[in-house]
């Protein structure tokens, strides 16, 4: 696996049986935790990785530096190419100090350029139906596969196995997981909060490490309800099992969702999901089944599914739960990697007669 250094210099090491290869890398000046590679440090040792290993196959995850040079370099070496795309705009957008027009213009040109390089791969996937369709809005002409990232059931069994309403949180938990930044809309938890009757205690556990962890932390105190916010940032996977079996239900407000991990989290853990009506979530949510959907950016409807919840009967509180675990079987990483281990042996097949012809 070959990805940006969090050091910025080059290193390998092998973590879990998977050799990684650390690029060269820069912190970017906009974002807190995103690191950049430059591409006369990429390329050439991008180069160099390719000529060692000799792959059978590249799968890219991604367009820019090493992505983009994934691609040109393996496919100058006849080295057939597997691209999924993770890539939304939108999460760019809001880092970006311009004004709508010049933004609307990047964004129009950041959708050409990820045609024109993912478009020369020999297979490309998406985490869901919905990212699929999107790139067809797009101007995506090649066909596209949707493969869902999967997730680790068995990791989540101990948590399957509990009775949720004997289990029940007392005061009730929201639990939010993923990058605080401003496209994830955090803040709509904290302030859904602030409208639910207090009689309730609702509390939110909000996990993950980002620029707007300070300002969640100032806006619960400037709501009143500093107590009952806990922004527990950056936590260990230990801790993060424990938050998962602590809460009553998980929340995800982000309007820029191609699949979310920590919603698929959530479910095996047997929780019941409120989810922005927005992207590819609706995907993991039926509605009133195994949680609720609610109009993206509405505090006022987000508290009302807050209340329902905290509100809601042991047996029907533990039947939505059990429901969360029909939705999210589909998505076992087992049929995952099964499903990408048949699109490798395609794409290797084809460049063999390829070759043959």
């Amino acid at each position: 696996m070959a990805c940006p250094s969090a050091t910025g210099k080059p290193s390998v090491s092998v973590e879990n049986g998977v050799t990684v290869h650390r690029l060269t890398a820069h912190r970017w000046p906009l974002h807190p935790t995103w690191m950049i590679c430059m591409p006369w440090e990429t390329k050439p040792e991008l180069s160099r990785l390719l000529d060692s290993v000799r792959p059978d196959v590249v799968h890219t995850q991604a367009h820019f530096v090493i992505g983009r040079y994934a691609f040109s370099e393996s496919i100058g070496r006849g080295i057939p190419v597997v691209a999924t795309n993770h890539f939304m705009p939108d999460n760019v957008r809001p880092y970006l100090k311009a004004p709508k027009a010049v933004l609307d213009g990047g964004t129009a040109i950041a959708w050409w350029d990820l045609r024109r390089k993912f478009q020369s791969a020999d297979f490309i996937t998406v985490p869901t139906q919905l990212a699929a369709d999107l790139l067809t809005e797009n101007g995506f002409s090649s066909p596209i596969r949707a493969v869902s990232c999967g997730i680790d059931l068995e990791r989540f069994a101990h948590l399957r196995e509990l009775d949720c309403a004997a289990s029940r949180a007392v005061p009730p938990r929201v639990l939010f997981v993923g990058r605080l930044s401003s496209e994830k809309h955090a803040a709509d938890i904290v302030e859904a909060v602030a409208k639910t009757d207090p009689a309730l205690g609702l509390e939110a556990d909000i996990v993950g490490g980002g620029d707007q962890e300070e300002p969640l932390k100032q806006l619960a105190v400037e709501l009143g309800i500093a107590d009952r916010v806990h922004v527990l940032g950056k936590i260990s996977d230990e801790a993060l099992m424990e938050a998962y079996q602590r809460c009553t239900f998980f929340c995800m407000p982000s309007t820029a969702e191609l699949q979310s991990i920590a919603t698929l989290e959530a479910l095996a853990s047997r929780k019941p999901v409120v989810l922005a009506d927005a992207v590819a979530l609706p995907h993991l949510v039926r509605d009133e089944v195994n949680g609720y959907l609610f109009p993206p950016r509405d505090t006022d409807a987000l508290a009302d599914r807050f209340t329902r919840i905290c509100r809601m009967p042991d047996d029907e509180l533990d039947a939505m739960s059990k429901a969360s675990l029909d939705v999210v079987a589909k998505h076992d990483i087992e049929y995952t990697l099964d499903t990408f281990e048949a699109i490798y042996d395609g794409v290797i097949r084809d460049a063999v007669d390829s070759s043959a012809a």
